[in-house]
């Protein structure tokens, strides 16, 4: 039996060339753009660098940057320090890497290849060796995709930077971190930068636990011979081995144990949180509907259940009280009293109010928008939190704020751009035509 080779029709072959040939030069002109852009924010480092005058705090000669990496980023809408961070990528870019950026520019590699190359030779500061490195590099990104490119520029940097791997690595060691990303549908991402040997090595011991959880579901039947595993009757539970790996990593952290009986009886190993961490819980919630979600404040949303919980244990519950147009925060009450002003502030602002910036009031500081010193007043409509980054830009550099007395925020740049920035909502009561009044708390 004979098969007959399936041909395209020429008519067929001629719209893949079409088509192969224009994605070749979208790639072509977008690879363009990206130097493009990079120049255009190297070219707004020099100009920052040219405002700096003389000698002074590391802080003020910084002024000018940071002031242009906010201009740039409210006009475009990303935050000023992913603007700032890109402004000395692009420099970097210009500067060290000249042929990746005319490779770049000359659309023969991707802004992909272009990362890979300077992530891989960043580190070598030596002119002449660098240059060595990114001619090879740049051969092979030519040639090779962005993933086979990584492996191979980073042995190639190995090869040629002349600080041994020892130091290095006790230099990047002193980067080691943990960090948060939120996920959709009330999840996390906890993330650790470590040594690789100490990352590893959690790991392992989290496998050797899962698989040891897993192994304690089932017993040997020696009515069969004794080489027969069969499910123990009363073991109901059904996790799979990742879901045993990251609960074992919670109960650790949290309980500082994670043996299978007492990891299983202590689960969720959320009852073991003693941080603080504001959660809103909507009030209808506590009487029972649960059709609007909590909230882990300015992060994620959480499921009612959890929410519950967490407010059984909590020393004491803060009402919000909201605009029931606008939902802007007028008050916040608690039974028993603190710095009711500064709760205030906390649930209205949320985070830094600069446009953009997502910063925790917990790393910020409590700014007088109006000076103390000019006679403004401490009140709500007067105060809002500012990150230190940000707060330093509005009393060193000409950006300009004034308050509105609904909370907004309206940012002048020193060009004379206007940005509002809006309090976020923390908690919305629903309000009837003749509301009852509001339970007590």
């Amino acid at each position: 039996m004979t098969h007959a080779a399936t041909i395209a029709p020429d008519g067929h072959a001629d719209q893949v060339e079409s088509l192969l040939c224009a994605l070749a030069d979208t790639r072509r002109r977008r690879a363009e753009l990206h130097a493009e852009e990079a120049a255009l924010l190297a070219a707004a480092v020099d100009l920052a660098q040219a405002q700096v005058g003389g000698a002074g705090p590391s802080t003020a000669r910084d002024i000018p940057l940071r002031s242009l990496a906010a201009q740039i980023g409210v006009a475009l809408q990303v935050t000023d320090r992913t603007v700032q961070r890109r402004m000395s990528d692009a420099a970097l870019l210009v500067s060290g890497f000249p042929g990746t950026f005319a490779a770049l520019g000359a659309g023969d590699i991707s802004a992909g290849h272009m990362r890979e190359i300077m992530e891989a030779g960043a580190p070598i500061v030596d002119d002449e060796v660098r240059a060595e490195f990114e001619a090879a590099a740049v051969e092979v990104a030519r040639r090779e995709t962005p993933g086979r490119l990584r492996p191979a520029v980073r042995m190639l940097a190995a090869r040629l930077h002349p600080v041994p791997l020892a130091v290095r690595h006790a230099e990047a060691a002193s980067a080691r971190d943990v960090w948060v990303r939120d996920l959709e549908d009330g999840m996390a991402e906890l993330i650790a930068t470590l040594p690789a040997h100490l990352a590893h090595g959690i790991r392992d011991r989290l496998d050797r636990i899962a698989r040891a959880d897993i192994d304690a579901r089932t017993v040997i039947d020696t009515d069969v011979g004794g080489d027969t595993l069969v499910p123990e009757p009363a073991v109901t539970d059904c996790r799979r081995i990742g879901e045993v790996r990251a609960d074992a990593f919670a109960d650790l952290l949290l309980t500082g144990h994670a043996t299978p009986e007492i990891s299983n009886a202590s689960w969720p190993a959320g009852e073991a949180i003693v941080a603080h961490v504001q959660v809103t819980v909507p009030v209808m919630a506590v009487l029972g509907d649960d059709s609007t979600p909590a909230e882990i404040v300015g992060r994620a949303p959480i499921d009612t259940a959890t929410a519950l919980r967490l407010a059984g244990t909590a020393s004491g519950w803060d009402r919000v009280l909201t605009h029931p147009v606008t939902g802007s925060v007028l008050a916040v009450d608690r039974y028993r009293p603190s710095d009711q002003l500064k709760r205030t502030l906390r649930v209205r602002d949320e985070h830094c109010r600069f446009p953009g910036c997502r910063m925790s009031t917990s790393r910020c500081d409590i700014d007088h928008t109006t000076a103390r010193e000019h006679d403004g007043p401490t009140e709500p409509t007067n105060l809002a939190h500012l990150c230190r980054r940000h707060h330093t830009l509005k009393h060193h550099s000409a950006w300009r704020v004034r308050q509105t007395p609904d909370g907004v925020l309206h940012w002048t740049s020193p060009t004379g751009r206007e940005y509002p920035d809006q309090p976020a909502r923390t908690l919305v009561f629903a309000v009837d035509s003749d509301p009852a009044p509001p339970p007590p708390f």
